[in-house]
């Protein structure tokens, strides 16, 4: 089916459908990944946004629900060059395209996506619609309009799970497939809480692996009930939308500092940044792929780096007792904090990205070695 992609600069893209075919509106974005786009499907950091992949041929490995990032897609669209409809890959269960379709998710496919890419780039990032009345094009850019801006919007009530719940599996091996948290003579385990703003499985699976005993908590929970489960440690998770619009979760992250060490990744670095008393803002267009090279303050070493988000921490607010542990070499955005007395420290960036890159998945080490350090 043909169908117009509208942005709210009144830019307009013709291209086909695939996956549902029905009208969608939300903020779009583009991801410069060459691989992982099951992963970017099941991100629910994407939950109100539409994705344009940047490299052209989408599909073409099919989709299996082993390298699923959460239980289904919450991105409101897919953006793509072209679509494989033959996946060739042992592993796959089934097309992108029937993914699309049982999920009810908006694909969109045949358009200039390098075009599109560097008119977000130069445009910024802006709400769109995607509709089949291709006959009314000014009616489409003016729906867009109306949209809701991502400023403000509270987006995590819709990822976040609802009852506390415990996680077991670890990394995933070739012959067994994924292991399962084992307790063993000598090692000493953490017990770790998950807040979560949205989390991706393999958070999940590399805290399992480095030896944490998981227990998942929704967003909503007091620092009080947390503090009940008697953690040795807490974990805020990524998530969707404006970190200032989470209030409820600065004010539990507010009350936990100081009572047990804390590492967060993507919002939940902002919102642990946003509980230390700094600020934050809406990028231009975000940084959205897996090639982001950050650089430690410290040892002057740079990653590269795997990472999705609209917002960061603005540098001009860091309060006297956090200071900054890494930079974004592309735009020198802020890149990690950490508090300069207290067991508490936070990355903008992905150290558990799959398919990767994984340089920075000593962190998760980092973490662990904070808990040992703070008993």
């Amino acid at each position: 089916m043909e169908a117009l992609l509208a942005l709210e600069d009144g830019r307009l893209f013709r291209g086909r459908m695939f996956g549902a075919e029905k009208e969608v509106t939300a903020e779009i974005v583009f991801n410069t990944s060459m691989a992982g786009y099951q992963e970017v499907l099941t991100d629910p950091s994407y939950c109100g946004q539409m994705v344009v992949m940047t490299y052209p041929l989408i599909g073409n490995y099919g989709v299996n629900p082993e390298d699923y990032e959460s239980e289904r897609p919450y991105l409101s669209a897919f953006i793509i060059k072209e679509l494989s409809g033959i996946p060739s890959n042992w592993r796959s269960t089934e097309t992108l395209d029937a993914f699309m379709k049982r999920h009810d998710i908006v694909g969109l496919q045949g358009l200039d996506t390098r075009a599109l890419t560097r008119h977000i780039r130069e445009k910024g990032a802006q709400r769109a619609v995607i509709s089949a009345a291709v006959s009314n094009p000014d009616a489409l850019i003016e729906k867009a309009r109306q949209a809701p801006h991502m400023e403000g919007r509270d987006l995590v009530r819709e990822v976040t799970c609802q009852q506390p719940y415990i996680w077991e599996e670890g990394d995933w091996d070739l012959r067994t497939g994924y292991s399962r948290f084992e307790t063993h003579a000598g090692q000493k385990n953490y017990s770790v809480v998950a807040m979560d703003l949205g989390i991706k499985y393999n958070i999940l699976r590399k805290l399992t692996q480095a030896g944490c005993r998981v227990t998942v908590v929704p967003a909503t929970i007091s620092a009080e009930d947390i503090l009940k489960f008697k953690p040795d440690g807490v974990f805020l998770s990524n998530g969707p939308g404006d970190p200032a619009a989470v209030t409820y979760a600065v004010e539990t992250v507010r009350t936990l500092v100081g009572k047990v060490p804390i590492f967060g990744i993507c919002l939940g670095h902002q919102i642990l940044n946003l509980a230390l008393g700094g600020s934050t803002y809406k990028l231009r267009f975000g940084h959205h792929g897996g090639n982001q090279p950050v650089m430690d303050a410290d040892s002057r070493k740079v990653e590269i780096t795997s990472q999705n988000h609209g917002f960061a921490v603005d540098a001009t607010t860091t309060q006297p007792d956090v200071e900054i542990i890494s930079l974004n070499l592309n735009d020198q955005t802020v890149e990690g904090i950490r508090h300069k007395t207290l067991p508490v420290f936070s990355v903008q960036y992905h150290p558990e990205a799959a398919p990767g890159p994984q340089d920075s998945a000593h962190l998760f080490q980092r973490f662990v070695e904070m808990m040992k350090s703070a008993q």
